[in-house]
Order: C-alpha cells, then structure tokens, then sequence
C-alpha cells in the first residue's frame, strides 16, 4: 500500500509506524485511520515482523483530531463527514474511528511500542491505550480533552483507560480535561519509562531488539492475546484454563524444544516458529466483538 499520512518501514526484525503531518503535528485525519488499519494487517501478516514501534514526525506525536472543519468536525451528519463512514454501523451509528485503530492495534499478533515523542492528545492519547508499552520523550505532553471539547473519551478508552491506570487516576483525567507532562503519566502509569529526547529511538530500539533477538514470536503472540484477554475474565480459572490449553501446544512445538536446547547449550536462540503461520488456535481472537 501506498501511504501519504504516515511511513512505515521494517528492519532488524521491526515494524516502525510513523504518523508523518508534521506540519500539523500529525493531526489524526480519516485518512491517517485508514492507512494505520491497512499497516497493522501488514505487521501481523509479515513473519519477518517481529515489534512494531509507532512514533510521531516532527516535534509532536499527535495533536488529536484535526479540526479544520470547524464546528461541524465531530457531526457525523455533514456530507463530509457521511462520506467517510467507510467502517459500517455500531449499534446504528457509524463506528468512531479512533476506535476502528484502537481495536486494530489491540487484535495487533504482534507486541507493540509507542515512542511518545511530543504531545499526545485526544486522539493522540486514546490511540496509545491499547498498546503494550509506551514510552515518553521527556517533552511529551498528555490529554484526554474531550470534556473540553463537548465529548467523551472515544477510541473505547473507557475500557482501556481504567484498566491501564485505574478509575481514581482515569477519571481525573477525563473529568478535567486538563494537559500534564511526562512525570505525571510516568506516576499515573500511563508510561513506563520516561527519557531524555535524545534518548527516546534508542531506548525503543534496544526494547525492540531485546524481544527479537531472545524471545520465540510465537509465545509472545500467545501471551500478548493472554494477556489482554483476561483483564476480563471473570477470575483465574479461566486464566488457568488457556494456560493449560498453550502449554499442552506449546510445549510439543519446535520453538519449546529450542528453548530449552539453547538453554542448555549456553547459546542464543533460533526459534524455528513465525507468526502468522505458526500461531496455534489456542486463545479465542481478542478483543471480541460483542455487536
């Protein structure tokens, strides 16, 4: 695919995703959804993708929705706005698409790592929730502005946002709407690490090659779906339940064979398996739709 509104690029095993309006400080458009969407079907159907990494061009990460149409930017009953319903219905209205990239990036098969390299907000916040690591540039700046906007939470924040830095902390957030730094997300749990500007590609890359170089693709895919599924289970027999259910598979496949050899022989890992064509049937698809 062709992309105009972000970059992407794989190397070393890494997908990097670039939102790239930097003129605009990647302000999030219909377009920019389309093409992040087309992006994670590519990361998830390459084997040799093993990380994605999605960052900002420029000073900024994402600025939030781009508000050039004015007042009637949010009014999915402009002709403008009708036109570009191209995600279906949800419960009879056009699907918000900043939730069409976060449940994208959610049924990511593969571990994903937002580079937060300037102010993330609205949008720009929401999308990072379903990511599994986040880490800021010390200049970072955080928003969940919508009350100040006329709106709620969108992107299905209100089910990531509690359970990544809990109700007390969430609901502060979005009830003020207020923009903070860095050190307050990295308090809030909202990042887990913060770092100097200079230090931000660096830090992801070495993150990104350390699950590349020591870890089997196919038992972080595994445990990612794990993972984010159970946040709602009803309590851990279920966990219980598709743990017994991968290490049964697992651990007949070639890649614990590997494992465990390398362990042994003192040498680095190569792990036979690749994702997609290795992943096992083991954990329903997630996140679920419900409608």
């Amino acid at each position: 695919m062709s992309y105009t509104e972000i970059a992407y690029e794989v190397a070393d095993g890494v997908a990097t995703i670039t939102l790239d309006r930097p003129a605009k400080l990647n302000a999030f458009t219909s377009t920019m959804a389309d093409e992040i969407v087309a992006a994670f079907d590519a990361t998830d159907a390459d084997p040799q993708v093993r990380v994605v990494v999605v960052t900002g061009r420029g000073r900024g990460f994402c600025a939030g929705a781009d508000l050039s149409r004015g007042a009637s930017t949010f009014d999915a009953s402009s002709g403008e706005r009708a036109a570009e319903q191209r995600h279906g219905l949800v419960d009879g209205v056009p699907r918000d698409r900043g939730g069409v990239v976060s449940l994208r990036i959610a049924a990511s098969r593969k571990p994903v790592i937002g580079a937060i390299n300037g102010p993330a907000v609205g949008i720009g916040a929401t999308m990072t929730l379903p990511m599994d690591v986040r880490i800021a540039a010390g200049s970072a700046r955080f928003g969940f502005v919508f009350a100040r906007r006329g709106l709620v939470p969108e992107a299905a924040s209100s089910w990531f946002l509690p359970r990544v830095v809990g109700i007390s902390r969430a609901m502060e957030w979005v009830a003020t709407g207020r923009v903070f730094d860095a050190a307050e997300a990295l308090d809030g749990g909202l990042v887990s690490r913060v770092v100097p500007d200079a230090d931000l590609a660096g830090t992801v890359r070495a993150l990104a090659a350390e699950i590349v170089e020591n870890t089997s693709a196919v038992s972080v895919a595994v445990s990612r779906q794990l993972l984010w599924s159970m946040l709602g289970a009803p309590g851990p027999w279920e966990a219980h339940r598709l743990d017994s259910r991968a290490i049964d598979v697992l651990g007949r496949a070639p890649d614990a064979a590997e494992g465990v050899t390398s362990f042994l022989e003192k040498r680095p890992p190569v792990y036979p398996g690749q994702v997609p064509a290795d992943y096992p049937d083991i954990v329903p698809p997630w996140p679920p739709r419900t409608s």
